[in-house]
């Protein structure tokens, strides 16, 4: 997926569309969500906050949903013939929406697991990827801070769950 343009309001505008000045007061911004999202990946990874897996996803998001910040699915060309899959995709995308995590789709499951993975019988089953929060509370990160953002437009236009391309090595 090419860079997206995101328009952002800039200041507070009055009852015609422009501030006082008569512009418009909006602003461009570039970014790339695939971009992001690797790099929120390798940050979480590096603090030990990934959990890899559909089973695994799941016991996590029943067990502590309050500390899951991010949803990655992964399909590959099973996934089609997968039913039992389909419907694991169905769950974990209806749990993140009455729970407010941002979800997101990549169709490229193996550039997934060279991003993650350094084992990669370890990532047998990475359909499902989350990255939680630290357990002390105290973190920011740009990269996820992006995605939500990401999320929050795609939704605003109707995209539940966006399908973001990671970029190449």
């Amino acid at each position: 997926m090419p860079d997206l343009i995101h328009i952002k309001n800039e200041s507070h505008l009055g009852m015609d569309g422009t501030r006082g000045d008569g512009s418009r007061g909006y602003k461009l911004t570039m970014q790339s969500p695939g971009k992001s999202l690797k790099e929120a990946l390798l940050c979480a990874q590096s603090e030990e906050r990934l959990t890899v897996g559909v089973y695994e996803s799941a016991k996590i998001m029943t067990e502590d949903p309050d500390s899951v910040s991010f949803c990655v699915l992964a399909m590959d060309e099973e996934f089609e013939c997968d039913i039992a899959l389909q419907i694991h995709f169905t769950l974990i995308q209806s749990f993140c929406f009455d729970n407010d995590i941002s979800i997101v789709r990549v169709s490229d499951m193996q550039r997934l697991v060279e991003i993650v993975g350094d084992k990669a019988e370890q990532f047998e089953d990475a359909h499902c990827v989350l990255i939680t929060n630290p357990a002390d509370g105290s973190w920011e990160d740009p990269a996820l801070e992006k995605l939500h953002l990401f999320c929050e437009e795609s939704r605003r236009l109707n995209d539940w769950v966006p399908e973001i391309s990671l970029p190449e090595r």
